[in-house]
């Protein structure tokens, strides 16, 4: 149902304008307060999460993310009649899976509040039937491309010349192998280019937001995410038990091991946790390598934007014919240039004090809005849709990849960290 309005703004538009706006908000001193969800017994969690500075913290983050998704189904155009009820319930069960995430115990296994989102919202999607009012009121995309607008602001480019030149190097040369690989071997198994790209840029880059940023720069099936991504969250808990010690076998030296580690575990939390278990020089070699796969993220996201505008603008609109710069604009997704602008903006204008004090707000709010998609996601979806017959072929293309990205990050981290 849309409003009476007679303008509105195009999708990506609508998450620019939240975004930048959320980002300049806080620049002014506007910045949503960051709850504490961290808990390893029942006291604990009394104690902390449900402790009522706490609650009121948790209330004033919901009252700001609320009033944006209010203005952003406003400037869609969309009834928000249906919002004031679907919202807060997304937002009660977000909380819950952010909770759970919360555990120490869970930290430990690197399972990420995504993952209980998406699967909360799943459970109760196949226990019960959703109306079609409340399904509707869902804005899934808007939740995630707000959240990566503000993943921009922790892609700072200075910090790559402080990580070290061989992390660059080692970062560039894993991306551009294990990425053409992982395509190649879905090109090979008849993978469509949505599920190929999103897999792709998983294996090689880093993980889970690679996956989301992906997806959004394609406009990708938020179900074919959900699988990669759980593939990412699932793969990753082995990886980072097993490799220390498969380093340890081998003879490897802390600074190849943490190259090694940094280069092919998927998740920061993952590279973090796997690298402590071998040592500090592990641990700090595994952080660079890990950060400066994460900085080429925006790169990434752009060139896949601009690949895929180009290759839909000829499949759809011009067959054969080289498509106009005007069908490329139209199709090409503004919220990459909300991303860059943030980007640029927290890399090469704002002071390192004024970061120092609003990135733990704008970082957190980032995660906030991921997981609300996904709480989102799950609700929509069915089993059966996130678990057929044909998601066997993209199991196999990333399990093919990441055994190829731990094999060709190894020789990598040999060759440059020896």
């Amino acid at each position: 149902m849309t409003s009476s309005r007679s303008f509105t703004f195009t999708e990506d538009w609508v998450v620019v304008i939240l975004g930048i706006a959320t980002i300049f908000l806080a620049l002014s001193g506007v910045v949503a307060p960051v709850p504490s969800f961290s808990w390893s017994n029942s006291a604990e969690l009394v104690a902390t999460v449900f402790e009522p500075t706490n609650l009121m913290k948790l209330f004033e983050q919901f009252i700001f993310v609320f009033v944006t998704a209010i203005l952003g189904a406003f400037l869609l155009g969309k009834s928000i009649k249906y919002l004031f009820v679907v919202f807060p319930v997304v937002f009660i069960l977000t909380v819950f899976a952010l909770v759970l995430a919360g555990n120490a115990t869970v930290k430990e296994y690197n399972l990420e509040a995504v993952i209980f989102s998406l699967v909360i919202g799943l459970v109760i999607s196949n226990c019960f039937k959703l109306p079609n009012w409340f399904k509707e009121a869902l804005s899934t995309e808007l939740y995630v491309k707000i959240g990566l607008i503000l993943l921009g602001t922790t892609v700072i480019f200075g910090d790559i010349l402080k990580a070290g030149s061989l992390g660059l190097v080692q970062a560039l040369a894993v991306v551009l192998s294990v990425w053409y690989f992982a395509f190649w071997i879905c090109k090979k198994l008849k993978i469509d280019k949505e599920m190929a790209l999103m897999l792709s840029s998983a294996v090689s880059i880093c993980g889970v937001s690679a996956a989301i940023a992906t997806s959004g720069a394609i406009k990708g099936d938020s179900k074919k995410l959900s699988y990669v991504i759980s593939l990412v969250l699932i793969t990753a808990i082995p990886m980072m038990i097993f490799m220390p010690y498969m380093a340890e076998w081998m003879g490897l030296s802390q600074e190849v091991t943490g190259a090694w580690l940094g280069g092919s575990i998927d998740t920061t939390g993952a590279v973090v946790a796997s690298g402590s278990l071998v040592g500090e020089e592990a641990l700090k070699i595994s952080t660079i390598v890990k950060f400066s796969q994460n900085v080429l993220l925006g790169l990434a996201a752009f060139a896949i934007s601009i690949y895929w505008t180009y290759a839909k603008s000829v499949d759809d609109e011009t067959k054969r014919d080289k498509p106009t710069l005007k069908i490329i604009w139209e199709r090409f997704p503004k919220f990459v240039l909300g991303f860059v602008f943030a980007s640029l903006l927290f890399s090469f204008v704002i002071s390192p004090e004024k970061i120092d004090a609003v990135k733990g707000s704008l970082k957190n709010l980032q995660g906030l809005w991921f997981t609300l998609a996904f709480t989102s996601i799950g609700l929509e979806t069915n089993f059966k849709d996130l678990f057929v017959q044909d998601n066997k072929k993209p199991l196999y293309a990333f399990l093919i990849a990441q055994t190829f990205n731990v094999i060709i990050t190894l020789l990598i981290a040999l060759v440059l960290f020896r």
